[in-house]
């Protein structure tokens, strides 16, 4: 397995916009892409950090290619409701024991 890590700074006033957006993208991902899923993670007021799962590097890096036009309102709500997103991490899953 294959997991990245997301840093997403968000506007103030724009949290449900964002987990609305998050939660359309990360479903056509995860039905279009081959993700394994997601889970959204609140750090403090403004700063969320999504854990992505994939079933290895190679689904991540072509991911993006058979995602359907709808995808496109959720990454523009996206970008209108977030400062600044980041990939923090990708990792090789060594061991799992999550149930």
């Amino acid at each position: 397995m294959y997991i990245v890590l997301y840093t997403f700074k968000i506007k103030k006033d724009h949290k449900e916009d964002f987990i609305k957006a998050w939660k359309g993208l990360t479903k056509l991902i995860y039905k279009h892409e081959g993700s394994l899923g997601s889970r959204l993670h609140k750090k403090d007021t403004l700063t969320y950090i999504a854990y992505a799962q994939w079933p290895d590097k190679t689904t991540f890096d072509n991911a993006g290619k058979n995602l359907p036009q709808e995808a496109e309102h959720f990454r523009c709500l996206m970008k209108a409701s977030c400062e600044k997103v980041d990939i923090i991490e990708k990792l090789d899953v060594i061991e799992d024991l999550l149930k």
